[in-house]
């Protein structure tokens, strides 16, 4: 009985592990999408704002 309690135990934080690294994961990847959608916006700002800046000369 000792042994089948300990095994469930470990199953147990197995799943828990698991769990915690998939909520990481969501979040890392969340937080890359936002940066590489503001990366984006800069990138085009700055492009327009030279394209503006080369018409004017």
């Amino acid at each position: 009985m000792k042994g089948l309690m300990q095994r469930a135990k470990k199953g147990q934080t197995l799943v828990e592990y698991a769990m915690i690294i998939a909520f990481i994961s969501i979040v890392a990847i969340s937080v890359l999408i936002a940066l590489g959608q503001q990366a984006n916006a800069t990138k085009y700002t700055i492009v327009q704002q030279l394209q503006e800046a080369q018409a004017s000369h």
